[in-house]
């Protein structure tokens, strides 16, 4: 017995669809990893507007390590401070702050509660997270800042008193300038 052709409609209709291939020889498909990865390059042409549409939380490449006294809790709202303003925040307790001061080279007219360390940078004593993120951005060449003592007004004394205060950067010669005033 013979069986007969079926004829159809559209004589393609039996052929394969041609699909484009990705550079690894399989088909390519639109995958949610390739979208994602369109719209943050998008979101970098833009600039800074289009990745607040995607991503609102501050975030910093760096990470903020904090030497401080255990019993010291104006340097762990200094710590909280840093980490409202989108650093991630490495808290090591530590008895005796001089070892970690003269490693640092922290000028003794500039010393203050705590030392931190980020981005290469060293930073003692309540120094605002927006002053940090400008020498992490400029990338200036400095070895640190510093806010000597303890005003009242800086992030993690917290008074509402409003006095004012100096941010200082200091070299590797020990040298100081006046970098921002608060």
């Amino acid at each position: 017995m013979m069986t007969k052709k079926r004829k159809t409609a559209n004589p393609k209709a039996s052929q394969p669809v041609a699909r484009s291939k990705g550079t690894s020889g399989k088909p390519a498909f639109i995958t949610r990893r390739r979208v994602l990865f369109a719209l943050g390059a998008a979101a970098a042409v833009i600039g800074g507007g289009g990745a607040l549409l995607i991503n609102s939380t501050p975030t910093m490449a760096e990470e903020v390590v904090v030497y401080k006294d255990p019993a010291c809790e104006c340097c762990g709202r200094w710590a909280s401070h840093m980490r409202r303003n989108g650093f991630t925040v490495v808290v090591k307790s530590v008895e005796d702050m001089d070892p970690i001061k003269r490693k640092a080279g922290i000028p003794e007219s500039m010393e203050s509660c705590h030392t931190a360390y980020v981005g290469g940078y060293w930073v003692e004593g309540h120094v605002p997270a927006s002053d940090i993120k400008r020498v992490l951005s400029e990338r200036l060449a400095i070895k640190g800042l510093a806010v000597p003592g303890m005003p009242s007004s800086a992030p993690g004394m917290d008074s509402p008193e409003g006095e004012s205060y100096v941010v200082f950067a200091f070299d590797t010669k020990g040298t100081t300038s006046v970098f921002a005033d608060h």
